[in-house]
């Protein structure tokens, strides 16, 4: 064989053994965060998910992630996602600031059913305009 044969098959041969090397450690750092994820997606956990969408984990198998998990978005609505959909754990951090951004909604806005209501629509107040204001002011305060 002459000479550039030899280097051009020494050359594929270090690429072959670097793509080997680089594709072992993607691989591993992908398990770590898989692991780490699973670890911290238990019942009770505050998620985001892959539509952008906020909620608490009800139930999730970390074991078989084809199994779908059960995310409640809001108080009594419970939707199946598939395991993968979860993107990540929202921080405590992070849930700090919104919880308290929603105590304040909440306080501000209270509702009582109105009489004969039966669905809850009826129990849905609207707010003026300028309560509107007020409201996002404060918000924009915090």
């Amino acid at each position: 064989m002459d000479p550039m044969s030899l280097m051009l098959f020494g050359l594929l041969a270090v690429m072959l053994v670097f793509m080997f090397m680089n594709t072992r450690k993607r691989q591993k750092q992908m398990k770590e965060q898989q692991e780490e994820k699973a670890a911290k997606t238990v019942p009770g956990a505050k998620v985001l998910l892959q539509g952008g969408l906020y909620g608490t984990i009800v139930s999730f198998d970390p074991v078989d992630l084809d199994k779908p998990a059960q995310v409640e978005l809001a108080p009594g609505v419970v939707i199946e996602v598939h395991s993968q959909a979860i993107i990540r754990v929202v921080d405590p951090t992070e849930e700090t600031a919104d919880d308290e951004a929603d105590t304040e909604d909440a306080a501000a806005t209270e509702t009582t059913p109105a009489e004969g209501a039966r669905d809850g629509i009826e129990s849905i107040q609207v707010e003026t305009p300028e309560e509107t204001k007020a409201r996002l002011e404060r918000n924009n305060d915090n």
